[in-house]
């Protein structure tokens, strides 16, 4: 094993004593011992559909057969165009315009850039200062680890982040919104640091602010009612776009189609990845307003090109064969909204709740189809609370991710109720053996 560089991974914590998956189907991993493993994370909050759909490795293998790769600058094939109108036709607002990539970090990255184009093009060239926010995650490239705010990504690479980023405050307080369930009452008001940010920078030179709608790789933080509502506000005073990063809420994950429909609040450009293709091919996508597409575009000089931006692999054959199989399905097994219309947000709400007694928990959060079980830090072992869970639930069949002190869950969304049970049952019973 000590050929692999493995990522986001204590490598030789791992190689120690290595978790290896060699087949999935449905619910199922399947490990290299042959134990069934229940996946209480899609994955990495990307197998909406659940593993092993045929329509999709059919469709994958169907492609490679026809054509394995078309160049994407000056060039196209019929299923870039189909992928795209398939996307739109789910996007909120007049987000109608899909520029794809291959990644969320890439999503994140080229997000940016199109804003910068679109001030650019439109007169306003000072506008380059982006804001994120403190415990926000959008990628690894290093537009995403700038306007994001998670320490551990930033501190290696400190001295070569964009230079003109600042942040929004978090919106968890653990005094405030403990056992929240769904979207906190408490937090709406931190929004309003977005007015002192604007004071201190000036509006005229503010392109965008980012922030994910719900929080996922900190922790799953759920925004307080109204806060969303308050940053669109903001921006439409000022004139600054509002980027939302949905890689992880994205298709189906809160029971609608996009986080910006659950909560009602349409951004200018979203960024997706992960469960646009269910995972099956590396993919990102990018939904831009109309008019932000038409101001960069009809800007420039006829024949010319209007964006230099964009990767070999952009709506690469196969990756499209994918998203357009997924799309079909979530079509047709209504899944984008299945977690509301069939009560499973609830259903999975109350499971997560009767875990408030369990050993160690300090706090439960939820919405959708998501939960943070957040346990009280070990003194001096910040994290290795959480490992051990997630060692434990995995040793019982059952796999589930940590973050810091959080234990998180992202089922697929064709999980049934007694599925869920056996998710928490076996939270609960691996807490009690953990010190």
């Amino acid at each position: 094993m000590e050929q692999l560089w493995m990522p986001f991974t204590a490598n030789r914590q791992f190689k120690a004593a290595p978790r290896l998956l060699v087949g999935a189907q449905g619910m199922y991993y399947r490990a290299h011992d042959g134990r069934q493993i229940l996946d209480g994370t899609a994955g990495l909050w990307c197998v909406n559909a659940g593993h092993g759909r045929a329509e999709i490795s059919a469709a994958i293998a169907r492609q490679a057969q026809e054509m394995d790769y078309a160049p994407p600058f000056q060039m196209g094939h019929p299923l870039q165009f189909e992928a795209a109108n398939l996307l739109a036709a789910i996007a909120p607002g007049d987000l109608k315009t899909v520029f794809f990539t291959n990644s969320g970090s890439e999503s994140v990255d080229s997000a940016l850039k199109i804003a910068l184009a679109y001030h650019r093009a439109r007169g306003d060239g000072t506008r380059t200062l982006f804001i994120g926010r403190e415990r926000g995650y959008h990628g690894v490239g290093f537009g995403g680890i700038s306007v994001g705010g998670m320490v551990a990504n930033r501190k290696v690479f400190r001295g070569s982040l964009l230079p003109n980023v600042d942040h929004l405050p978090h919106t968890y307080s653990a005094q405030h919104q403990a056992f929240s369930r769904g979207q906190p009452e408490w937090g709406a008001h931190l929004a309003d640091e977005l007015e002192r940010l604007v004071a201190l920078h000036d509006a005229s030179n503010i392109a965008a602010v980012i922030v994910e709608p719900v929080a996922g790789s900190t922790g799953v933080l759920v925004p307080p009612k109204g806060y969303l509502q308050r940053l669109r506000s903001i921006c439409d005073k000022y004139g600054i776009l509002l980027i939302f990063d949905e890689v992880i809420t994205g298709y189906g994950r809160l029971g609608a189609p996009f986080a910006a429909q659950y909560f009602n609040v349409t951004p200018d450009i979203l960024t997706t990845a992960k469960a646009v293709n269910n995972a099956a091919v590396p993919m990102g996508a990018v939904f831009v307003r109309n008019g932000i597409y038409d101001t960069v575009v009809h800007g420039a000089p006829e024949g010319t090109v209007e964006f230099f931006h964009g990767y070999t692999y952009s709506g690469h054959p196969l990756a499209m064969a994918a998203a357009v199989a997924t799309q079909h399905i979530y079509q047709r097994d209504k899944l984008l909204t299945r977690v509301a219309d069939e009560g499973i947000a609830t259903y999975w709400e109350n499971a997560l709740h009767d875990l408030s007694d369990a050993r160690h928990v300090q706090d439960l959060r939820n919405i959708g189809l998501i939960g943070g079980i957040e346990l009280q830090p070990r003194p001096g072992a910040p994290g290795k609370r959480a490992y051990e869970a997630f060692v434990g639930c995995y040793a019982r069949g059952v796999l589930v991710r940590y973050t810091g002190d959080t234990i998180a869950l992202s089922p697929p969304l064709i999980i049934e109720r007694g599925q869920i049970d056996q998710i928490m049952s076996t939270v609960r019973d691996v807490l009690r053996t953990i010190d």
